[in-house]
This record gives structure tokens, sequence and C-alpha cells, in this order.
């Protein structure tokens, strides 16, 4: 899953590809470089991120999935808490609703799932972004970040959802300290054993630069290494911004899966 943030205040990428022309060349490139999915976003979702209007949302994601669907038949996710630009964002091309909530943030967001019949992903989150990194703590992590994804599925379902329509997500960074964010790297054969595939959003993010003591834009080999990881410990999706990279990691990765297999 290819990144395309929309936005002027995305931590990584923001500013850059806010023109549905830039927006529409940078799927394009990733498309070519091995994404299967391209992930757009109007709405940054770092720690302390201020909300940003229904409307404005509209405007940002709206004129790149409808370019992106007019130029290619790539398969796009929208990621929106908000109904209404998931809804917009399906009729303009999208398949795949990408929320951040699972769904808290507006409950009628399953049932647009399952009206449309879009895929669902499902992240776990602990607070808002304005407050998810304010002390976060669990009990049991692990089994409290398993337990929650597997009751927001079974409530999709009950909603209409298709279960095959879909994925989990732990929520690297969202509400997690950097010890927690390790941990559910190295557990996550405990969520893998759930009957959904497993997204993991790691690509660049703080807390491999804090390891590593690299920048935003220095941590491709941290981020390369623990998408590596996270594809032998079960991840079936991983979201990423360096596309070409990250699929030549994972093609060796999966080789080498293949053969411990037989």
């Amino acid at each position: 899953m290819g990144v395309l943030n929309v936005t002027p205040d995305s931590f990584s990428d923001g500013g850059r590809y806010v023109s549905p022309e830039l927006a529409v060349a940078r799927a394009q490139e990733m498309l070519d470089d091995g994404a299967d999915i391209i992930d757009v976003g109007g709405e940054s979702s770092r720690p302390g991120a201020a909300p940003v209007p229904v409307e404005e949302e509209m405007n940002r994601v709206l004129p790149v999935i409808q370019a992106i669907s007019h130029h290619s038949s790539a398969v796009l996710s929208i990621d929106t808490t908000k109904v209404e630009v998931a809804r917009s964002a399906l009729a303009s091309g999208a398949h795949i609703i990408n929320d951040i909530t699972a769904g808290e943030a507006d409950p009628t967001m399953l049932d647009l799932a399952a009206e449309t019949g879009a895929g669902l992903v499902l992240m776990h989150m602990q607070g808002r972004p304005q407050t998810m990194q304010d002390n976060p703590k669990y009990a049991d992590l692990v089994a409290d970040v398993t337990a929650y994804l597997s009751t927001r599925a079974e409530l999709a379902q009950q909603r209409g959802v298709s279960p095959q329509s879909i994925a989990v997500d732990p929520g690297i960074g969202f509400g997690k300290t950097f010890d927690h964010n390790w941990m559910l790297l190295s557990e996550l054969q405990q969520l893998s054993a759930l009957p959904y595939p497993v997204l993991i959003g790691i690509s660049r993010k703080r807390f491999l630069g804090e390891l590593c003591g690299r920048e935003v834009d220095e941590r491709m080999p941290a981020s390369l290494a623990a998408a590596v990881m996270a594809r032998s410990h079960g991840a079936a999706i991983i979201r990423v911004h360096d596309v070409k990279e990250t699929c030549d990691a994972l093609r060796v990765t999966d080789r080498l899966l293949r053969e411990e297999a037989l």
C-alpha cells in the first residue's frame, strides 16, 4: 500500500502532492514501482494534528481520486474517519475505507462499508491524534489491541460487512509508546492469528527515528527492516512511502518464507 498524502501537514510528505497533477504523477510512480493499493489521505493523523472540516477534506481528496481513477485501474483506499468523505470517495472511484478509528468516529462508517461492499481497514488507536501520545497505558498491550480489533471486526460483520472485506491494523504509533511499538511488532503473530489480513503502517515513523537517531527523510533503511520483520511475523499489507525499495525487500522476504515452508 503506497501512501499518498494530499495534505499540507503530514509528518513525512506533507505539502508535496497537494495538486491533483502532482498527486496523480506520484500515484502512477508508486504503481510502476509495485504498489498494489494507493492510500489517499486528506487529513493528517500525526500526533497533535488538528481536525480538517469535511468540505476541505473532500476538496483535497476527491479531485485526486477522480483523476487517478480516470488514468488507471488502481485499487484506491480513502484514509478518512468521516463517512461523508468516504461515501464521496467511493463514488469517485475508491475501493477501500481505511478508518483509523475503526468506525468509532462515525458508527455509520460500518453501514457504508456494508452498503457499498467496500473493503474496510479497522485500526486500533488509544485516544485521538490530538491526545493519543499523552502517556498511553495498557493492562496487556498485545491482548488489548487484539481483543479490540476482534470486537470491532465482529461488530462490522453484525452490521453487514463481509468478513472477507475486513483488514485490521494495530496502529503503530497511534497511542503507543516507543516500547509499545516494538512489542506489537515482535508479537504480531498474535494479531495475525485473527481471521483477517493484518495491515502494518511503520514507514518512516518516529520510533524508528528514535532508535536510529535519524530524521524523517533518513529512515528508509530502518523502515525496510521493520517491513521485513512485519511480513515475517504475518503482516499481509505493508503501508509505505518508499514503494520500490520496500517491494524489493518483501520479494526477498516472501521467497525465503516460501523456501522455509517447503
